[in-house]
Formats: C-alpha cells, structure tokens, sequence
C-alpha cells in the first residue's frame, strides 16, 4: 500500500468515524420528536391546550435531525439516488466509483461550499441579535438552530470528502476492467 492510499484511507476512516459519531448522536433526537409529537397532538385533540412552544419545538428537533443527520446517510449510502442505472448490470465497481466521484465534485461539494458561505451572513446576524421566535409563546434562542445550518453542511461536506477518498481507492486500487472477449 502506497503512502498515497494509506492517507486516502486514514482520512476516509477519519472522517467517517465523525459523521459515524454525529449520527448516532442525532438518532436519539428521533424518539424525542415521536414522544414529543404524541404529547402534542394529545393536547390538542383531547384536551383542546396547544402550545406553540411545542410546535416549533417540533420543527426544530426535525430540523437538527435533518441537518445533522445527513452526512451519517450519506455515509451509509442510504441517501436518494437513480439506481435504475447506477445498480444494472452495466455499471461495476469503478463505474459506480467515477459516477460518485463526478457527483461529489460537481454537486455535492459546490452545493455544500454554496449553503455554508451563503448561510453565514444569516447566522451571524441571527447570533448578533439573539434572535428568537417572533411568535407569542415561541421560543428563545433560534439562533442557535440557525447555527445548525452550517455545521450540518459542514458536516455533509467533509462525508463527501470521505466519499471522495473511497472512490479515489477504488480507482486506484482495483484491477482494470477485464474486456469481454465475445
């Protein structure tokens, strides 16, 4: 193994390990939403008492989830793609390797660079003003979630660099493509 591809996969296996840990960690804001979400309609239709509180609460909670969550999916190949053809028959290992490795450059990347430097004005003045709920009985401290923003791109951002890395290795590691002699 070359010093090349020992620090593609120290790197990959680093980066991993943290979207690996921020995933784990989120997933237990999961059973929180469903309780939270029971309690919630509870009130409501049973008793007629809703909370605004809760409610954002709620989308707050799906938000973090959603945020910092992602780069874990990604991780675990488990996010939204076209497998008609990147599963067929037609496409192997280094197909599959340059067709992420194209998505991560072209998209994935630039689209996550795009939200962090877009996002940070936003979440600066969010943090510059303690911004909160403008709704009566919201809540405090929205800034804070608006911090989630960047940290969770930032999050996504290193798991495509990761993913990057893998393909790399596979590109660099695996045999060529032997040609079909019929």
């Amino acid at each position: 193994m070359t010093y090349v591809t020992r620090l593609l996969l120290h790197l990959a296996q680093s980066i991993e390990s943290l979207s690996e840990w921020t995933g784990r960690a989120t997933s237990w804001l999961l059973p929180a939403l469903v309780l939270l979400i029971g309690y919630d309609v509870a009130m409501r239709y049973l008793f007629q008492a809703g909370s605004v509180a809760l409610q954002e609460l709620e989308w707050h909670l799906f938000a973090l989830i959603f945020l910092l969550g992602a780069a874990y999916t990604l991780r675990h190949d488990e996010h939204v793609r076209v497998d008609v053809i990147y599963r067929s028959r037609i496409m192997d290992n280094r197909r599959r390797a340059l067709s992420d490795l194209a998505g991560a450059l072209l998209f994935l990347l630039p689209f996550c660079l795009l939200v962090i430097t877009s996002s940070w004005p936003f979440v600066h003045n969010a943090w510059q003003f303690s911004e909160s709920s403008p709704d009566p009985g919201g809540l405090p401290y929205r800034f804070l979630l608006k911090a989630a923003i960047p940290v969770g791109f930032t999050l996504l951002l290193l798991q495509g660099i990761a993913g990057i890395c893998r393909n790399l290795l596979t590109l660099l590691c695996a045999p060529p493509r032997q040609r079909d002699p019929g």
